[in-house]
């Protein structure tokens, strides 16, 4: 069980894997750098600009509590690097864990437990990558196609364009939820609780307190987190 850890921990590994990290944290600052130059030349004001930054930044605390505490399991299976490289590239949590325990099974044995040899390491690494590969490979080929798809269904009518994309975002997250909800008890209290909780901020909360609409979503995720512990713990 050492000898595989030891290689997936070295330094050699960790090296390798902080060049994958680096870039992405590139491409993000790029992308922050070539949204505020967009924001400039569509005469965006400068605090609208600071606002949607500060809005997802904390909309993002919530998704990223989850992110890590599946980084920690892992870890413990795969190594930190991989766990760290896997997870800052993709940041799909539950579907890193689930291709790393499909390689294990494929070679059969469980993922981090007795004959998880470093051979059997190898498979759940990629597993991972062929994972990976196989969503940038979609959504680089077919992603042109898809808009040129939505701007003919919508006949160019910007508010049909509008409600369209907010019932395939619905449809998209609901099934996403749904899933999550049939796992088990303290899924469904997230999930319920997180709503309820959204909807009570936005009607009741927000109108009295405005600034806190950019931060309702993370505390309606954070309550529904919340709940579920209580749940979990209370059962």
């Amino acid at each position: 069980m050492k000898d595989y850890l030891e290689i997936a921990n070295s330094g050699t590994v960790w090296m390798l894997c902080a060049v994958t990290v680096a870039i992405a944290f590139l491409q993000a600052v790029l992308y922050m750098i070539m949204a505020k130059r967009t924001a400039i030349k569509a005469n965006i004001p400068n605090e609208v600009v600071s606002k949607s930054f500060r809005i997802g930044l904390i909309t993002a605390i919530g998704p990223a509590l989850g992110v890590f505490i599946v980084m920690v399991g892992l870890m413990t299976a795969i190594g930190g690097p991989m766990a760290w490289t896997r997870l800052s590239i993709i940041g799909a949590a539950p579907t890193e864990l689930t291709a790393a325990t499909y390689g294990a099974k494929a070679a059969g044995v469980e993922l981090g437990g007795e004959g998880y040899t470093m051979t059997v390491m190898a498979v759940s690494w990629f597993a991972m990558a062929l994972n990976g590969a196989g969503w940038l490979v979609v959504t680089g080929l077919f992603t042109p196609m898809l808009e040129n798809l939505r701007e003919k269904m919508s006949g160019g009518d910007p508010k049909w364009l509008i409600a369209l994309s907010g019932a395939c975002s619905l449809g998209i997250f609901g099934y996403l939820n749904h899933g999550n909800i049939m796992a088990g008890h303290g899924h469904a209290v997230a999930a319920i609780s997180g709503a309820l909780s959204m909807m009570f901020l936005v009607k009741c909360i927000v109108p009295k307190f405005p600034k806190l609409m950019e931060y309702s979503l993370g505390l309606a995720m954070l309550f529904g987190m919340f709940c579920a512990v209580i749940m979990e713990t209370l059962g």
